[in-house]
């Protein structure tokens, strides 16, 4: 998904799976394709020979020299071990080709990620990028800046996916429909949010992002002849709605819940 997500964007002409921008590890280094039982999920990312590898990595590499070595914008960790994101794996990511190098921190609950973000931009500079699946504070930077703790929270895509798979009335959900979900909360954020570090918008506007993530898996569905339709709105009825009739339909179908507060008498 990543990789055909990375396919679509502007600026990005090679394509195939001979472009292999993604260096893969596991408890036991870097995968290669000399890797003995090689996985076949992990297959097309196992490195190997050719003008896209990094001369001197050899299989089983480590995270540190893999990082050295290739120089990467983005370390993504999945792997469920706290702290494996250690001092001299950051600061060898503060040598990383890009301006603004991204570190994600993904394991949960907090003990199992990869690094906090005081790690990242005490190791890698005030220019990194941080999110993490464990919810962390901001970091003060001085001079009133700050560092910002993404929480790449499921709470801004899955609500609208469920709906919008829902509301087509698709039997199954397609890399297409995440991906159209994933692009609708990308386009939330402005270039000047990002330039400060924001990967996510705020939580207050959680409901119209939802029904804007249900109305793009929705049409994501029609477009890839998923849809069957629901109850009384047939997939032909579906494919005829502009982006804004899509946003509204799938709006008019949320739950609005009334919380009553509980009061207890001391």
């Amino acid at each position: 998904m990543a990789k055909q997500a990375m396919l679509r964007m502007p600026g990005i002409h090679r394509t195939g799976e001979g472009h292999n921008q993604f260096w893969v590890l596991d408890k036991d280094g870097l995968i290669t394709k000399a890797r003995k039982d090689l996985d076949s999920a992990v297959a097309r990312f196992a490195r190997g020979f050719g003008p896209d590898e990094v001369p001197d990595l050899y299989e089983g590499a480590s995270l540190v020299e893999v990082v050295k070595k290739v120089k990467p914008h983005v370390l993504l960790g999945l792997s469920g071990v706290g702290g494996i994101f250690n001092e001299e794996v950051l600061k060898a990511m503060k040598e990383s080709d890009s301006p603004r190098p991204a570190v994600f921190a993904m394991s949960n609950p907090t003990t199992k990620a990869e690094c906090t973000p005081d790690d990242v931009f005490k190791h890698v500079g005030d220019k990194a990028i941080f999110a993490s699946g464990s919810p962390f504070s901001n970091v003060s930077l001085g001079n009133g800046k700050s560092g910002y703790a993404n929480q790449a929270n499921n709470m801004y895509l899955f609500p609208g996916i469920g709906l919008g798979a829902l509301l087509s009335g698709a039997r199954h959900v397609s890399d297409g429909m995440l991906q159209a979900a994933a692009e609708c909360l990308a386009s939330y954020i402005t270039d000047d949010e990002i330039r400060k570090g924001i990967l996510f918008p705020s939580v207050s506007s959680i409901r119209h992002i939802t029904a804007r993530v249900g109305a793009a898996v929705v049409r994501a569905a029609v477009a890839e002849d998923l849809a069957e339709g629901c109850c009384d709105v047939g997939p032909r009825e579906l494919g005829s709605m502009s982006e804004s009739e899509a946003v509204d339909y799938v709006a008019r179908k949320m739950w609005y819940p009334i919380y009553s507060p509980l009061v207890s008498d001391k």
